[in-house]
């Protein structure tokens, strides 16, 4: 079945791989953007009026927890990539942390397969970077790589033995694959269900230091400017993580780094209502933190926002706050949230947006996305920035509900998605 032409027009056209942002019209044929253009008369069979409203490259996700296979009752990868068009994701970045973990061919082999029969948007794949995500014995990169794998994470756990890590910095230097690095100092933070700080101090609960996550990132980034190698920090969520970020890029280390949308909106004080929901690894810090998040994705220290998304079952999450899982589900309202929190609080322009949550992540995966040029792939979405909406439950597509964004009031809404040249979802 081809795919019908359509016209998009009058739109506000970004396009963050030529950091253009105008009026443009857009003819998609055959799955791919024909033409851009000031105005384009070609009769199309769809036409979207987009005049008051963006139109920008589908999101780029590299950070998804899809649960299939082996828990199928939190997530599918149907379901996953359903929840992510209909917030405006094309592409996601599908973490390792299944049961079984994607650790070797045979375990990415069945991915793949699951992949290849019921995903609606792209579904890329980080493949283990030790087996069973253990942190000792490394996984086969080379026969990974050849069978799709395009980065390697353990995401959920550090290596904590540095020999190893640099094992892996090595072997992934070799390969040409992005290290995606969880940083987490297991010693410092394990028992922990918070922030530490007056807030963990106040709910009597085991605090999680800054200290466990910043010391561990500055141990992988050092590793890295020692091997040369490529290197990328996952939901970074304090102040020292950014500045140490900071400085290891101005030294020309070739580190990347993401946020996720709870980092720059909530502090720790979020947990005071013993919300589950409000539980994440790294966890809810404070207000200081929140800050220097968002000044590190205004002056382009943290180079992507991703979701993280974390979906659980409500038994999971509706139990003691101590014993709740960690994580929470963001592919629907990552990007109402920054539009809402950082466009129309003036920290980022549309175009930087674009940038964060499609050019850059692309770019850092390797993958051919993010961008509106003649004859790339139609992955295109069409949002009213103004259009207010409400986070509820039974909206989500999503399997789980696990959101920490539940019943707030979001500006910006996904009204079409277009993946490869097909209207896929319309609100």
């Amino acid at each position: 079945m081809g795919s019908k032409s359509i016209l998009i027009k009058g739109g506000q056209v970004i396009d963050p791989s030529r950091d253009s942002s105008q009026v443009k019209d857009i003819l998609i044929e055959d799955g791919v953007v024909k033409e851009v253009s000031n105005s384009i008369s070609s009769s199309a069979e769809i036409v979207i009026e987009a005049k008051g409203k963006i139109v920008m490259p589908g999101l780029v996700d590299m950070h998804v927890h899809l649960r299939e296979p082996g828990r199928e009752d939190k997530e599918t990868v149907l379901s996953g990539t359903q929840a992510a068009l209909s917030g405006g994701v094309t592409s996601v970045l599908a973490m390792a942390n299944t049961d079984p973990a994607t650790d070797s061919v045979e375990h990415l082999a069945v991915l793949n397969k699951i992949i290849r029969q019921t995903a609606v948007a792209d579904v890329f794949v980080a493949a283990a970077m030790t087996k069973a995500r253990e942190g000792w014995e490394i996984t086969d990169f080379s026969a990974l790589r050849k069978r799709g794998a395009i980065a390697v994470s353990d995401d959920g756990s550090s290596v904590d033995d540095p020999v190893v890590m640099k094992k892996i910095l090595k072997a992934a230097k070799k390969e040409n694959l992005l290290v995606i690095c969880h940083c987490e100092d297991i010693s410092l933070s394990r028992g922990g269900s918070v922030n530490l700080g007056f807030t963990s101090t106040r709910l009597g609960l085991r605090g999680i230091s800054r200290e466990s996550e910043y010391q561990r990132v500055a141990r992988d980034i050092e590793l890295a400017k020692e091997i040369g190698a490529r290197i990328h920090i996952a939901h970074v969520s304090c102040r020292e993580s950014v500045e140490i970020i900071a400085k290891a890029k101005k030294e020309g280390v070739a580190v990347t780094a993401e946020t996720a949308p709870h980092y720059f909106v909530l502090t720790d004080q979020a947990t005071r209502s013993f919300d589950t929901n409000m539980k994440m690894n790294p966890p809810l810090r404070s207000a200081e933190d929140v800050e220097s998040i968002r000044l590190g994705l205004s002056d382009g220290t943290i180079d992507v926002i991703a979701s993280d998304h974390a979906p659980h079952t409500a038994n999971e999450k509706d139990i003691e706050f101590d014993r709740a899982a960690f994580g929470v589900i963001g592919l629907e309202t990552e990007l109402a949230v920054a539009i809402t929190e950082l466009v129309h609080s003036g920290a980022l322009s549309w175009l930087d947006l674009a940038k964060k949550l499609s050019y850059n992540p692309a770019k850092i995966i390797g993958i051919d996305k993010g961008t509106l040029r003649v004859g790339a792939s139609a992955d295109i979405i069409v949002v009213s920035p103004d259009q207010q909406w409400l986070v509820a439950k039974e909206n989500f597509r999503s399997k789980s509900k696990n959101s920490c964004f539940l019943n707030k009031k979001l500006k910006g809404a996904v009204e079409y998605t277009i993946y490869r040249g097909q209207l896929v979802y319309q609100r």
